[in-house]
């Protein structure tokens, strides 16, 4: 596993200009642009041509950039452009204060060679609800080196949200 420190040495994870990146000891933290609830539902099938994402609906922070959420599942885009070289892979944790709070993001793989700004899950399960506000950070992705070179992802999601 690559420290959070050679993380952003090496460039992987990048920031928006208006915060800098949360390295930790173990990996950087990842932050919420975008929440969405889905809006339809999904269908995925034996083979990538029966994929059908569902429809979403976008959620308005308010002025000074919060968002109040109701026990639900949610769609989240983070914030950071992730750029993995192709001798590396990634895994996504939910940081330990949302799950103090009763919320969760499930475990992901990024895939070696994948670069975008990555959307995933976001699961209140708390009945009272959160408030978030965007630029929060709820999620840590966590950089390994992989035994040998992989052929580097080239999936629909590829060079998403950039």
């Amino acid at each position: 596993m690559l420290a959070g420190d050679e993380i952003r040495a090496l460039r992987i994870v990048q920031s928006s200009p208006d915060h800098d990146l949360a390295v930790q000891p173990n990996g950087i933290d990842l932050s919420i642009d975008a929440l969405w609830r889905f809006a339809a539902a999904g269908r995925l099938g034996r083979t990538n041509d029966e994929r059908v994402l569902p429809a979403r609906d976008e959620l308005a922070f308010d002025a000074a950039g919060w968002l109040d959420l109701p026990a639900a599942t949610y769609g989240v885009r983070y914030d950071e452009l992730v750029s993995l070289p192709n001798d590396c892979g990634g895994l996504c944790f939910p940081r330990s204060s949302l799950l103090r709070m009763g919320l969760h993001v499930p475990t992901a793989v990024w895939d070696a060679g994948y670069s975008g700004r990555g959307e995933g899950l976001l699961i209140v399960h708390n009945p009272e609800g959160v408030r978030l506000q965007r630029g929060a950070r709820i999620a840590q992705l966590v950089v390994f080196r992989l035994t040998s070179t992989a052929r580097a992802y080239a999936g629909q999601y590829q060079f998403e949200n950039r």
